[in-house]
């Protein structure tokens, strides 16, 4: 998705995936590689916040690498944008759920299998599933609720597929995966990310 990008802006730039097992180290690496920046996924995204400058919140999957300094910004966010909610029922207390924390609604009810639990939709018009879980319709989505699920493959999940038969609004995990990946690329290169070659990319 990312190197589509870059090609698609003309950029003379590689994106690649690297195993770590020390996140800080890494990044260290990184810097003295002169890499532009870095995304951080599971497990890495609050142990990764001890390697930056500066940081917008407790749980980064952005780098950007610059003037001698590591700047960690959490684009997880960039998934809700344009959703207006009050209130929210938020399936997952996970790494995924606390990056998206600071753009829920106040009115947020949270539930994992080590609380609360089963999780409770009603009179929520945002569901958002922030577990892995593909197979196992978790929660009922109603007409009139938006629903994002944060997991993605080839297939659709349950939840996506009852939340369309529904008729609700559907952010599925390939769309989330393009959202937060065009505020990355955005955050290192200062050009504006060509979000329809993303999304094609995602579903090649």
């Amino acid at each position: 998705m990312q190197n589509a990008a870059f090609a698609a802006r003309g950029l003379d730039w590689h994106y690649a995936a690297f195993d770590v097992l020390d996140v800080v180290e890494a990044v260290r690496g990184l810097r003295a590689l002169g890499f532009a920046g870095a995304n951080v996924t599971v497990p890495h995204k609050q142990a990764v916040v001890e390697a930056c400058d500066e940081v917008d919140g407790p749980a980064v999957n952005t780098l950007v690498f610059g003037d001698g300094r590591v700047v960690g910004h959490n684009t997880d966010r960039a998934i809700l944008g344009g959703i207006d909610a009050r209130r929210a029922c938020v399936i997952g207390d996970g790494g995924a759920a606390r990056a998206l924390a600071p753009a829920l609604p106040a009115a947020t009810r949270s539930y994992s299998r080590r609380g609360a639990w089963p999780p409770d939709a009603t009179d929520c018009d945002l569901i958002v599933n922030a577990t892995p879980v593909r197979d196992e319709l978790l929660v009922v989505p109603q007409a009139g609720q938006t629903v994002v699920d944060l997991a993605y493959g080839a297939e659709e999940t349950a939840l996506v597929a009852a939340a369309r038969a529904a008729g609700c609004t559907v952010i599925d995990g390939r769309e989330a995966l393009v959202r937060q990946g065009a505020a990355s690329f955005e955050l290192w290169t200062g050009l504006a990310a060509p979000i329809d070659v993303m999304r094609e990319a995602v579903r090649l």
